[in-house]
Parts: C-alpha cells; sequence; structure tokens
C-alpha cells in the first residue's frame, strides 16, 4: 500500500491555479491519484468512472463536514441538502425530486423560452447586449414564476445580481466572497418571509411548486424546516438555475468560434441541440471538484485513503480525459449523438443517480434550459465586436471576461 511523503497545504496553489491544479496534482503521481493538504486537512485527489462510483457509495465517502463553512455560506446555504447523509440526505432530497421531473423541466424551458423571446423583442438594434448578464436576467424572471416566487419585474435585475454572485464568490477570498455572503443574506431573509407568509395562508402558492414544497416539506423527525432552512433550500432550486447563465455565455463562446454548428441549431435539430447541451457542460469549466469525507480508512487501487480525509473527486479532469473522450480539448457536439451517457461518464453536475446518492436532482432542468436557449441564440441575428473573450481557468467559476457581448442587427440574414 502507497503511503505519501510528509504533504505540504496546497490550499493557496488551489486559489491561483484553479481548474488545472488537482489534474496537474493527479499528473505528479505515478498511480493518478493526488495525495496533498488543503485547508489543513488531509486530502485525496480521484478521477475517472469508476473513482466516481467509488466517491459517490456512502459506505466510502460522506458529505457531512466536508463542505467548508465559506461554501456553505455562498453556494449552498448552512445545513443545507448538501451536506447531509444517509436518510436525512434522501429525506431532504424528496423536496427536489417532488419538483423537480422531465414534465416540469419542460415547463421551466418553455417559460424560459418565452422569458428570453420578451428580453429579445426589447432589443435595439446595434444595441450591445452582454449575454451574461442578460441570460441571469431572463432566467431569474422565469425560475421564480415557475417555483411560485412572486417577483415584480422591477425586482428582477436587483435579484439576479444577488443570485449570481452567490456562485460568483464561492471558491475565492475578497470582495466576491464578500458580496456573495451579502446576498446569500439577502436572498434568505426575502425567501423566508414567503415561506412564513405561506404557513400563515397569506400568500397563496401553486400546488406543485417549489415554494409550496419547501413550506410543506417535513424531515424525518416530522419536523418542517424552520423559515431560515426553508429558504435556503428553495434558493437550491433557484440559484443553480439562474448559474445556467454561465453557459449560455459560453453557448455564444462556441457558436462564434464554431460557427459550423449553427445551422443545425437553427433547423430546430432537438437531438443536436440536446448533444450540444452536453457538450457545452463537458467541453466549458465549471465545477473544478467535488468533496467528500472518507468515512474509514479506505484503499483506492494500492493508495491509501485515511479516515476522515477529504476526498476529491476530478471533474475538471474526467470530462477532459483523453481516454474517455478523445481529443477532449476539441468541441464536438456529435459526440453525443445516437448514445446513451452512463450515469459515471458525464459529470459536470456529478455522477451516479440522483434519487439515491448525492447527483444534482436539477440536471435536468440545466438541460432543458440549454437546449431551448441554444437554439434560441442560434435563430438570433447579431454580429460580435471586438471584445476580450478570455476564458482564465484560474479563475472559479470560470466565465468569457466580457460576459460575451453580441449586437442585435435587426435583419432577416444572420452575421456574426
Amino acid at each position: 500500500m502507497r503511503r505519501p511523503h510528509a504533504l505540504i497545504d496546497n490550499s493557496l496553489s488551489a486559489l491561483v491555479e484553479g481548474y488545472t491544479w488537482l489534474p496537474a496534482r493527479r499528473a505528479r503521481s505515478a498511480s493518478g491519484v493526488a495525495h496533498t493538504r488543503v485547508l489543513g486537512q488531509r486530502a485525496v485527489g480521484l478521477c475517472g468512472p469508476d473513482a466516481a462510483r467509488f466517491f459517490y457509495d456512502e459506505d466510502h465517502v460522506r458529505r457531512h463536514t466536508a463542505i467548508p463553512w465559506p461554501v456553505q455560506n455562498t453556494l449552498f446555504g448552512r445545513r443545507a441538502v448538501h451536506t447531509l447523509d444517509g436518510d436525512r440526505h434522501r429525506r431532504r432530497k424528496s423536496i427536489f425530486l417532488t419538483v423537480v421531473n422531465r414534465h416540469t423541466a419542460r415547463t421551466l424551458a418553455d417559460g424560459v423560452g418565452t422569458s428570453w423571446d420578451d428580453a429579445a423583442a426589447s432589443w435595439e438594434p446595434g444595441r450591445p447586449v452582454v449575454l451574461f448578464d442578460e441570460a441571469a436576467r431572463v432566467l431569474t424572471r422565469a425560475v421564480c414564476r415557475w417555483a411560485g416566487v412572486p417577483l415584480a419585474d422591477a425586482q428582477v435585475p436587483v435579484v439576479a445580481r444577488d443570485l449570481v454572485a452567490m456562485v460568483d464568490g464561492f471558491a475565492t477570498p475578497g470582495p466576491r466572497h464578500w458580496r456573495a455572503r451579502a446576498a446569500r443574506g439577502r436572498r434568505e431573509a426575502w425567501l423566508g418571509n414567503l415561506v412564513t407568509q405561506v404557513r400563515d395562508g397569506a400568500l397563496s402558492v401553486p400546488a406543485g411548486s417549489a415554494l409550496a414544497a419547501v413550506s410543506a416539506h417535513r424531515e424525518v423527525d416530522g419536523e418542517e424546516l424552520s423559515p431560515r432552512l426553508a429558504a435556503v433550500e428553495l434558493l437550491n432550486v433557484i440559484r443553480p438555475t439562474v448559474a445556467v447563465c454561465w453557459f449560455v455565455a459560453y453557448a455564444g463562446h462556441a457558436l462564434h468560434r464554431w460557427p459550423e454548428h449553427r445551422q443545425s441549431l437553427r433547423d430546430g435539430d432537438r437531438d443536436f441541440a440536446l448533444a450540444f447541451a452536453h457538450e457545452l457542460r463537458r467541453f466549458y469549466p465549471f465545477a473544478p471538484f467535488i468533496g467528500g469525507r472518507a468515512v474509514r480508512e479506505l484503499t483506492w487501487h494500492r493508495d491509501r485513503i485515511p479516515k476522515h480525509a477529504m476526498v476529491l473527486l476530478d471533474l475538471w479532469g474526467h470530462n477532459h480525459d483523453e481516454r474517455l473522450w478523445g481529443d477532449p480539448f476539441a468541441f464536438r457536439p456529435e459526440r453525443f449523438l445516437g448514445r446513451d451517457i452512463g450515469p459515471f461518464e458525464l459529470v459536470p453536475q456529478g455522477a451516479g443517480d440522483p434519487e439515491t446518492n448525492h447527483r444534482c436532482p436539477g440536471e435536468p432542468l440545466t438541460v432543458a434550459i440549454l437546449r431551448t436557449l441554444a437554439v434560441r441564440l442560434a435563430q438570433t441575428d447579431y454580429t460580435v465586436p471586438e471584445q476580450d473573450m478570455t476564458i482564465s481557468l484560474r479563475r472559479v467559476p470560470a466565465r468569457p471576461k466580457s460576459g460575451f457581448v453580441l449586437v442585435p442587427t435587426g435583419t432577416a440574414s444572420h452575421s456574426s
């Protein structure tokens, strides 16, 4: 069994190097397993489908105590479903599995399409539009309506900014982190007040909506969620939906770099639109890795994983593994045409079965929205001005630096 030498804390390197940090550490090891320290704790980095199966087995790795407080205070919320295991996790996750299914995903995607059409109708020919920001507003308006959350049009821009800030500041110290914490405080207070109104009968919401579900939810012990914790879980429906704006900006970037894909989308080829959505999620960076904690002393192949060590699953490395994808740094939607995707194969939002483990239950929403908006974007007539479209892999979460600026033409012909 391999035992690593004394380990140096790599927290600063992880912050500085971003997405390439864990793949680089794994590449230095003959076994492809990284042994390091993060936030003062032993950490072991794994990658690949077999590693994903190992990671998502609760006999090996659990989430309780594994998510650092800075991430809970910004991205997920304190005591969120992501921090639970076993029966408590399955019971809390039932909220999301009830709210998200094929029918509701289609309903949300249709609502997003309508919200996009309303926004696009207001664009002035020749006036620049920042796609990232516009998509955030489109998604905020649509998901709040779908979730049963009342939101006036005048509130959309500020709520969208807060929801984006929570995602943008989860993996960095400094101003972005503090903006994220402040945004979370505002949105938890807002949604917690709505939950209280629903329970008091002062606010009527559609049956089956996310707001209705979190308001009525009971835990394993029969207790209802506090208004704050109900708000946390409602944000865990709304926030990741708005975070799809990252991938909408990436869609603009991809169509600009590889315009040969535009026609299939413009023609409304649904199979190609689905493949395009999957390739966006595989190719472009979002979450670099996810972490859990070893429940006991383990071995992965011949590498020792100490009890209570952090176990890191390398998502970026997995989605760009030559052995899995072949030419992984080429953008090729056709790689997803005519094939089923295994539960441990494509892992931008986790792996496994969302009904039984920690895979994101909102993944069908992400895919349905991207499938819809990729077509809308390809059918939009615009030019692309000079701008800085670089995507730094040191920034987590990464994004096109300009947000991807387009200029509507107001003409019948397409130009980009």
